[in-house]
């Protein structure tokens, strides 16, 4: 039995009408470090918070698998740099 071109179709041809498109998505394709950054855990939490917006302690422990002693003092230096802020509950930067 052989199959149609339609059957022979690759995932990356399929598409819907309910799949956003790249501007509805806004996720930067590049993102870059400020230099007051110097840590590597400041720069992954810098790079998280740019790509995911305002998150909480939570989604950046579970997103970055750091505990949470670590992310804390990461992000106390980052907000005393003045790079990350705090809106509610959810972290920002700056």
């Amino acid at each position: 039995m052989q199959s149609t071109h339609a059957e022979r179709t690759t995932a990356d041809e399929r598409t819907t009408a309910d799949e956003p498109t790249d501007s509805e998505t806004a996720v930067p394709t590049s993102v870059a470090v400020p230099d007051d950054v110097s840590s590597p855990r400041g720069k992954l939490v810098y790079l998280y918070l740019a790509t995911h917006g305002a998150v909480t302690e939570d989604e950046l422990c579970d997103g970055l698998g750091m505990k949470r002693i670590t992310l804390y003092s990461v992000l106390g230096t980052l907000r005393e740099e003045g790079i990350v802020g705090r809106d509610d509950r959810r972290y920002v930067l700056n």
